[in-house]
């Protein structure tokens, strides 16, 4: 990596947090009063629960079940107060507190009702894996204080890269329907959004040292300038590493965040963030079950490289099968940043503006294995080069080798978010506004040279060192570049005629165009006719109009009712538009959902719950597959499916110190109709559920806390998931623990707010398989045999073993 890369964004962090730096608490709120306990409208970077950000002023001037709120622990932090028309969790600054440190926000959400998350790693440096009522995460909506960060190609989220768990403010998730507001064009099953804590009035220093199992370590600081003049400003780094807990191979972590507030007046701010991360990372192995019976639970890539030069025969093969599995090149280096400002303004009494102008910048991939022929001919063959592979020190006709297999992605990513609120008296306010986007993505899959004896990637970022063909040009798979243009226009209207009844109805218009090109094995122009030089190009557009509403009505101040349903839109992904065109397929038809949810909400004194059923209508489902009759990707669809559940929630206040929490999902997510595969078989597939969705999923958790000490213990129980399309094949579901306490021992002169903090997960040291990586049409065959490209192997996660964290932390003045 160029250094100036990191030094770009400790520059553009410091410039945030220039003036004066001395103290602050060691677990800052950030000053700021509860968005519900004005009335203010509520903003993307102070607060991810934007759900009331169009209330009417009758509803601001109330407020009297969020005001009530505030003085309620709802399940420590897991559950909050909500009012919107809709299904709505909001994790706390609370609950954010005593996690892991380190955490991302996969392991922060597997909580709340609808959501399953899991990780390879409890440490939150090896991303994570989530779905919410069926839908998986490119199907899921993300944004960070109003920004988006869901991929822009494949609108995958890496959970790793995004912020410090001692800089989140709340989490909020919407489990079907996202505000028609949101900057998502990849949201056909909800949204997730969190914002980072407000800069302190007081000035500070704020340091946490975590230890853990298997080497883990985690530094993090933070400066607070405190008020200086109208800004005040933070900005932090941390640096992250443990060892892998199976196989060998590490992971590191260097991220740096900020964030600067300038309050103009009363009435008017403007705020700016930065988030920045660098990770180097050795990936884990997603495994069969064959894999875990023959090797053990602890399988992974293999830990030693064979040296190829002077083997013949099974000697040679062997080694190298065994060198394409090495974990050596199984890599994962990424960097990036986004800058987002937000700017909120009063322009008259009844009117206000926010804008929230961003900038995402994205490098990096994934490392893998190939093999190559050293070859003397003239001639350009993919998978054949002129140059030394083996390391023998020369080149010798059919000798082969293992290469650094490398996919790499950079992407340029600006865009602007226009929202204006408008009151029409007490009783109706409306919203309206526009989302504009136009970022630049390219791909590519290349091979690079590795030391013949120790298997080393000559270059982990695939910067140089190409295996190259005789005319000098690199030897790559494909090479894709696509520049992608979004234009939303939304308007929501609410009314609320009187103190019970609210009425929303809101109307959205995305229009998406997708332009590029794509070629396969470039600069190939002889051998096999199926691995020369083939290309296209697109230019294609997607528009829709999607509309939402809801009804609630609040029976008195502890109970209310709710009606919600909306449409949502999911513009087809590049790899989609490339790769199908590529393969002289069909564009497949967008993503599209109606999702309902049908609800109510008590918040009492002691006990508040929320429940709801939910039901979603998902067409088009867009799934991966490989025609082998001309050796092409391409990509399928589920036609229909059917996702219809019930999710719950409760927190149970049953004495001064002690509070409980549970929240349970039942969820049904069944393929309608039979997958066609193009040719390859027609698979009886209705009624079947949707792989890697559990039927049921619970949490538990009792908590105590006082002036001074505080601990929780939680149980999670995952029902079993199926491993294929048609059900033949599952794994069981599974129960594990987790306990965290923490202590405050309050100053030792120069030390403040000094706390020490214990996390421990999977208490039993359970095994399991958490999620379905990889899911074949039909994993295994029954009484008959579907033929076709879907057969194959199902590949799972695996549950990390206890994992012990002690983390100290104070502020230093």
């Amino acid at each position: 990596m160029k250094q100036t890369h990191l030094s770009l964004a400790i520059t553009l962090a410091c410039c945030m947090a220039s003036g004066a730096v001395l103290a602050q608490t060691s677990q800052p709120t950030g000053d700021a009063k509860p968005a519900e306990q004005t009335n203010q409208r509520v903003d993307a970077s102070s607060t991810s629960n934007t759900t009331t950000a169009n209330d009417t002023r009758r509803v601001q001037s109330l407020s009297s079940v969020q005001v009530t709120a505030q003085s309620l622990s709802l399940g420590g932090g897991l559950m909050s107060v909500q009012s919107a028309p809709k299904a709505v969790s909001t994790i706390t600054r609370e609950a954010i507190e005593q996690a892991a440190p380190g955490s991302n926000f996969t392991q922060m959400i597997d909580t709340i009702p609808g959501v399953n998350a899991a990780t390879d790693d409890p440490t939150g440096l090896a991303n994570g894996h989530y779905s919410m009522r069926g839908y998986d995460s490119s199907d899921i909506g993300m944004t960070v204080n109003g920004a988006p960060i869901t991929d822009t190609g494949s609108y995958s989220v890496y959970a790793t890269e995004y912020g410090d768990s001692e800089n989140m403010g709340d989490i909020t998730v919407l489990q079907g329907i996202p505000d028609v507001d949101m900057p998502d064009s990849g949201a056909s099953g909800g949204h997730i959004g969190w914002a980072t804590i407000n800069p302190s009035h007081t000035a500070g220093v704020d340091v946490t040292q975590t230890f853990g199992s298997r080497d883990y370590r985690r530094s993090f600081v933070r400066l607070n300038t405190g008020d200086t003049g109208p800004v005040r400003s933070w900005v932090s780094f941390s640096n992250n590493s443990a060892d892998k807990w199976r196989g060998s191979g590490d992971m590191k972590v260097t991220k740096v965040d900020g964030k600067s507030l300038w309050t103009i007046n009363d009435n008017n701010s403007i705020s700016a963030s930065l988030q920045y991360s660098r990770l180097h990372n050795y990936s884990y192995e997603t495994v069969s079950r064959q894999q875990v019976q023959q090797n053990g639970y602890y399988t992974d890539y293999n830990t030693t490289w064979i040296p190829t030069s002077g083997l013949t025969g099974n000697a040679l093969k062997n080694a190298i099968s065994n060198n394409t599995y090495y974990y050596g090149l199984r890599t994962n280096p990424f960097r990036s940043y986004m800058f987002s400002l937000d700017g909120e303004f009063t322009l008259s009494d009844n009117l206000h503006l926010s804008v929230i102008p961003y900038y995402w910048y994205g490098d990096g991939g994934g490392g893998g294995a190939g093999t190559v022929t050293e070859s003397t001919s003239t001639q350009n063959r993919y998978g054949y080069t002129n140059q030394d592979i083996t390391g023998d020190g020369k080149v010798v006709n059919n000798a082969q080798g293992v290469v650094y297999s490398y996919s790499a992605a950079t992407t340029y990513r600006p865009g602007v978010v226009f929202t204006f609120n408008q009151d029409f008296g007490l009783d109706n306010s409306l919203e309206y506004g526009v989302w504009y986007e136009r970022s630049r993505k390219t791909q590519s899959s290349s091979y690079l040279k590795v030391d013949g004896q120790t298997g080393t990637p000559a270059d982990y970022w695939a910067g140089s060192d190409f295996v190259l063909y005789p005319s000098g040009n690199p030897m790559q798979y494909y090479r894709e570049y696509t520049n992608t243009e979004i234009k939303k226009g939304f308007v929501t209207d609410n009314w609320t005629p009187n103190d019970q009844w609210t009425f929303t109805a809101g109307l959205s218009y995305l229009w998406a165009n997708r332009s590029g090109f794509v070629f396969d094995y470039p600069g190939s122009t002889s051998g096999s006719i199926t691995k020369q030089q083939t290309s296209t190009v697109i230019d294609n557009n997607w528009h829709k109009f999607l509309p939402a509403a809801g009804i609630k009505f609040q029976l008195d101040e502890k109970n209310q009712f709710f009606i919600g349903t909306g449409k949502t839109f999911r513009v087809p992904s590049n790899t989609v538009a490339l790769l199908n065109a590529l393969a002289g397929q069909d564009m497949k038809a967008p993503e599209t959902s109606w999702n309902t949810d049908l609800g109510y909400r008590y918040f009492g004194d002691t006990i508040s719950a929320s429940a709801d059923l939910y039901n979603s209508n998902y067409n088009n489902k867009q799934e991966s597959a490989y025609d082998e009759a001309n050796g092409q990707t391409y990509y399928n669809a589920v036609q229909r499916m059917h996702m219809r559940g019930f999710n719950s929630e409760a927190s149970y206040k049953f004495a001064p110190n002690w509070t409980a929490y549970a929240s349970y999902t039942y969820t049904q997510s069944k393929i309608v109709g039979p997958i066609d595969a193009g040719g390859n078989g027609i698979y009886p597939t209705d009624g079947k559920m949707m792989p890697d969705t559990p039927k049921n999923m619970g949490n538990l958790s009792i908590s105590y806390k006082d002036q001074n000490f505080w601990a929780t213990l939680r149980a999670r129980v995952t029902g079993s998931l199926y491993s294929d399309y048609m059900n033949t094949d599952s794994v069981g579901g599974f129960t594990t623990f987790s306990f965290n306490a923490g202590y405050n021992f309050g100053d030792f002169g120069w030390l403040k707010k000094t706390y020490l903090k214990l996390n421990v997960s999977n208490l039993t040291d359970k095994h399991a398989y958490t999620y379905v990586s990889s899911a074949p049409l039909l994993a295994q065959a029954g009484s008959k045999q579907y033929a076709g490209l879907y057969y194959g192997t199902a590949y799972y996660g695996l549950l990390a073993p206890r994992t012990y964290m002690i983390t100290f932390g104070a502020s230093i003045f």
